[in-house]
């Protein structure tokens, strides 16, 4: 029997890619990281780097789950406003 693990409620998604990661991904992710530890939804929210997501043209990407919210070309304005929107807004503790 294999060893179960905690499953979040929601999962933002950051490219971290060659170009996603030459156009701040990587640092995407922190701030993601410091926002979900700030509003104390640490194991409810999680970010997960991935490889290419072939959205090149669009870098950095990030995707929210399970809105299914992609957005193109983010930045660390545009990361708050999607937080406060896919994260904050549907979460028991932050209506």
């Amino acid at each position: 029997m294999s060893k179960s693990f905690p499953i979040p409620d929601k999962v933002i998604y950051v490219c971290t890619g060659s170009k996603c990661k030459k156009k701040g991904g990587k640092e995407l992710g922190k701030f993601f990281r410091e926002m979900i530890k700030e509003a104390g939804l640490k194991g409810q929210v999680e970010v997960v780097k991935t490889d290419c997501t072939d959205r090149c043209d669009f870098a950095p990407v990030v995707c929210m789950q399970p809105d299914n919210a992609w957005m193109p070309q983010m930045n660390e304005a545009k990361a708050l406003e999607a937080f406060q929107e896919h994260i904050l807004r549907a979460s028991p503790d932050h209506r």
